[in-house]
Parts: structure tokens; C-alpha cells; sequence
């Protein structure tokens, strides 16, 4: 599951990095979780579901992407667990860190606040 979550985040970046209007990612409910926190968050512009794919409208804030920068943290080899206690603030809260939690898809100052710990997907800025 966290594969599709890492190549969901990998196929967004390099659509920003080669300029792209829209991106095309995988169908799971799972993705789909993602895409909203993405979008609440304000890192796309939109998405919408086509046959078993996505297509994502990338948002670009005056011609510059709304992210450059990703660091994964949880990989199939090695996942990595974080209580609330230890999220940290991501540039000094200009960035984000998207959290699957038992409460679902999180941003670090949303399991914070909640108080709830889960699995650190990545983080970007």
C-alpha cells in the first residue's frame, strides 16, 4: 500500500519539475485520501477520477510549483512510526508531513493537534 503512496507524491514532483498542466496517478482508495490532503492543503489545484486513474490539475503559484522538495520517510523495506510527540514543524511550518493515522490521512499539525501518532509517509516543501 505505501508503494502507491510514493509513487503517487514521485509521479506529482516530477510533473512540477518538466512543467505539466496535469498528471496521471493510479486508482486506489488509498490515492485517493492522499489527493484531498494534497488539495486541502493546497499543493494541486484539482483532481478528478477517470476509468481506474486520476488525473491531477498541478497548481503553480506564479510560475513556480507549489512544491520542489520531497523526503520519504516510510519505504517498503523500512516503515517508519511517529507519535505526535515527535512531529516536528517542517521549515518552520511552511512545508508539511502527510501522516496515515487510525483517524486516516493527517498533516503533521493536524496529528499534533488531534493527538494521534501514525505511519510518516514523506514530507515536502
Amino acid at each position: 500500500m505505501n508503494n502507491s503512496a510514493i509513487d503517487l507524491i514521485i509521479r506529482i514532483k516530477n510533473g512540477y519539475m518538466s512543467r505539466k498542466e496535469i498528471v496521471e496517478i493510479i486508482y486506489s482508495r488509498f490515492n485517493e485520501d492522499i489527493l484531498k490532503k494534497l488539495l486541502e492543503l493546497g499543493y494541486i489545484k484539482k483532481y478528478n477520477k477517470e476509468d481506474n486513474k486520476f488525473n491531477v490539475e498541478l497548481l503553480y503559484k506564479d510560475k513556480n510549483p507549489a512544491f520542489t522538495i520531497v523526503k520519504i520517510y516510510s519505504k517498503p523495506g523500512r516503515r517508519y512510526y511517529s507519535s505526535y510527540k515527535n512531529l516536528k514543524l517542517i521549515i518552520g511550518g511552511l512545508g508539511n508531513s502527510i501522516i496515515s493515522t487510525s483517524k486516516g490521512i493527517l498533516s503533521n499539525k493536524e496529528a499534533r493537534t488531534k493527538k494521534v501518532g501514525g505511519e510518516l509517509l514523506f514530507s515536502i516543501w
